[in-house]
């Protein structure tokens, strides 16, 4: 495992390329590199947001229920961000004339995301949290190395395939964010105010 983070991260081409060979059935991907991965994020999230806590304006905010519900929100986004990925771009497949695997995509889309998942640690002090985008950032561009031979996509239509593949995956993650935000953050950020 450690050796895949390396690998992706400092020679992803050639690390997608090892990938592409295994073809793993996207349980085993998940529960034997997505969700110890993952970890990271719920374990830094519920120390910075419930022990730690961050200050605003003089005003400082913590609470354990806090740093429960923003473990258990950025753990459902990162995790259903990846399937949902993986979903549209095994949909989209066949329209840009890629082979349609849903294992395979599944594959692409976890590896692909191991910059964002390893940034997850800065959720340990809130104030650092934007850090985690920069390692989504990251991980775009991962993606978008990895879906030529991942889907086997034709070269021509490789960067349309990747670009209407992060459209569609932007509108529907942005919409469960503010679904989520908006179910447990609001309240435990009410919580919060309540034990100050």
């Amino acid at each position: 495992m450690f050796e895949r983070i390396k690998q992706i991260i400092i020679a992803p081409k050639n690390e997608w390329a090892k990938i592409a060979g295994e073809n793993s059935p996207h349980s085993k991907v998940f529960s034997g590199y997505v969700l110890p991965l993952s970890l990271i994020t719920v374990i830094a999230a519920f120390i910075g947001y419930g022990l730690i806590g961050f200050s605003v304006l003089g005003m400082h905010f913590h609470s354990i229920s806090w740093g429960i519900r923003q473990a258990i929100v950025q753990w459902v986004i990162m995790v259903g961000g990846i399937y949902l990925t993986a979903l549209v771009i095994n949909l989209l497949a066949e329209t840009f004339g890629a082979k349609k695997n849903f294992d395979r995509a599944f594959s692409l889309v976890a590896y692909a995301y191991t910059p964002m998942l390893i940034a997850g640690i800065f959720y340990i002090l809130p104030a650092l949290s934007f850090l985690v985008w920069i390692g989504g950032l990251y991980s775009l561009y991962l993606l978008y190395l990895g879906i030529q031979p991942m889907m086997e996509t034709p070269a021509e239509k490789h960067t349309g395939y990747f670009v209407v593949s992060l459209i569609v995956t932007i509108v529907v993650t942005g919409v469960l964010s503010a679904v989520l935000t908006a179910i447990f953050i609001s309240s435990g950020a009410l919580g919060a105010l309540k034990m100050m």
